[in-house]
C-alpha cells in the first residue's frame, strides 16, 4: 500500500476519513469498510432508534434504508433534510431525501448524501524558500464522500403486504485536489407486513460496487515528498452487505403506543469486530424502541455496534453504542433529534464523543 510519510501533518485532521479511503489508493482490492460512509445512517428517527429501519422505513428516508418502504408513504410527497455532526463535530454528515407515490402500488425516490471533513490544513509549504515559517502558505482542503440514490418501489399485487424496491446509486469520493473516484452500484430491498408484524430485507451493493480512483500526480510533486511513492490509479470494490429486520407495534393503555424493532446486519468483506465475527461473514445486531403518545410526541432509544474494546491494561470488554431520540409530528411536519455516544477505551480512560443528529421532514398530500 502506498505511504505518505511527508504528509503526516497534512492528513492529521482527516484521520478517520482517510483511514477508510487509504485502501482505495492501492491496486484493485476488496477492502473492508469500502464506501463505509453509506452505512453511517440518515434521519433523526432512525439514528435515535439505533438504526433499526429495514422493516420500518415508510417515508422519504426509505430510499436509503429500504427502497421497498417508499410504497408505504402516508402522503403523496415526502421530503426529509438532515444535518449530523459526528465525533464531536469533526465529521459533517448531510442528507436530503424526497419520495413520491406514483399510485397506490408504486413510488419513486431520490436521496443525496454527503459526509466529509472540511478545512484540513495543507502544511507542505509552511516553510518558505528562505527557511522561515510562513503561515500564509497554508492551504485548506476537504475530504468528502457523496452518493446519489435513485429509487423505485412497487407493491406485488399477488401477495398482500409485500413490496419490493431497488436503488441505482452513483458515488463520488474526493480527497482535495489529490485524488477522486466515481462509482456505481445497485441495492435491492423487500418489505412484508402481515398480522401486525413488519419484516424487511435490504441487500446493499448486491452486484458489488466499483469505485474507479484517479490520482492527480502533479499534486504530489514538490520537495516535501520527493522520496514518497506516488499512488497509482486503481479500482476499489465494495462487497454485498445484507440487513434483516423485524418489528411490531403495540397499543398501550390510554393513547400510548410502543414500537419494538430488531435488525441483523450481515457483512461479507472480511472479519470485523462484531458480536459474531469470522472471515466469511460477520453478524452485527441492533435493537430499538419507540414510545409514542397520540401520534404526536415520540421518545426513542436504541443500542448497537457491539464491539470488544481493549483497555490500556490489555483486558477486553464488550462495549455497545447507545442512542436516544425525540420526535414531534404535527400537521405533516416532523422534527426529529438524536444523540449517540460511542464509548472508547483509550489509555485506560473511557471517552464518549457525542454525535448530534437533527432532521426535518414534511409530508404533502
Amino acid at each position: 500500500m502506498p505511504h505518505f510519510s511527508s504528509y503526516k501533518a497534512l492528513l492529521l485532521g482527516a484521520g478517520l476519513s482517510l483511514a477508510a479511503l487509504a485502501p482505495a489508493l492501492a491496486q484493485t482490492k476488496t477492502p473492508k469498510y469500502s464506501n463505509e460512509f453509506l452505512n453511517v445512517g440518515v434521519g433523526g428517527r432512525a439514528l435515535g432508534m439505533g438504526k433499526v429501519q429495514v422493516s420500518l422505513a415508510d417515508d422519504a428516508t426509505a430510499g436509503y434504508w429500504n427502497p421497498a418502504g417508499l410504497v408505504n408513504q402516508k402522503n403523496k410527497y415526502d421530503g426529509v433534510l438532515m444535518h449530523s455532526e459526528l465525533f464531536s463535530g469533526i465529521v459533517k454528515n448531510d442528507y436530503a431525501g424526497f419520495g413520491m407515490k406514483l399510485d397506490d402500488k408504486s413510488a419513486l425516490g431520490v436521496s443525496l448524501i454527503r459526509l466529509g471533513v472540511d478545512d484540513i490544513a495543507d502544511t507542505r509549504n509552511l516553510v518558505n524558500e528562505y527557511g522561515y515559517i510562513d503561515y500564509n502558505n497554508i492551504r485548506y482542503f476537504s475530504v468528502a464522500d457523496y452518493a446519489l440514490l435513485l429509487s423505485y418501489a412497487r407493491q406485488i399485487g399477488s401477495v398482500e403486504g409485500l413490496q419490493v424496491g431497488a436503488n441505482a446509486k452513483v458515488i463520488y469520493r474526493n480527497i482535495g485536489s489529490f485524488a477522486d473516484a466515481v462509482g456505481f452500484g445497485i441495492d435491492a430491498g423487500v418489505q412484508y407486513r402481515r398480522n401486525g408484524w413488519q419484516l424487511g430485507l435490504m441487500a446493499r451493493d448486491i452486484t458489488t460496487t466499483y469505485n474507479a480512483w484517479t490520482i492527480h500526480r502533479d499534486q504530489f510533486e514538490g520537495p516535501a515528498n520527493a522520496l514518497d511513492q506516488i499512488p497509482e490509479n486503481s479500482t476499489e470494490i465494495t462487497l454485498p452487505l445484507f440487513v434483516f429486520g423485524g418489528s411490531r407495534r403495540f397499543q398501550l393503555p390510554g393513547e400510548f403506543t410502543a414500537l419494538a424493532a430488531l435488525d441483523m446486519e450481515l457483512s461479507t468483506d472480511g472479519q470485523r469486530n462484531t458480536l459474531v465475527s469470522s472471515k466469511a461473514v460477520n453478524l452485527d445486531p441492533r435493537a430499538g424502541l419507540e414510545l409514542g403518545y397520540k401520534n404526536l410526541v415520540y421518545l426513542r432509544g436504541g443500542v448497537g455496534n457491539a464491539q470488544q474494546v481493549q483497555s490500556f491494561t490489555g483486558s477486553e470488554a464488550w462495549k455497545v453504542q447507545p442512542s436516544l431520540g425525540l420526535g414531534v409530528a404535527l400537521s405533516g411536519l416532523r422534527l426529529d433529534m438524536a444523540l449517540t455516544r460511542l464509548a472508547v477505551e483509550k489509555l485506560g480512560q473511557r471517552s464518549q464523543p457525542t454525535s448530534i443528529i437533527i432532521s426535518l421532514g414534511y409530508g404533502l398530500k
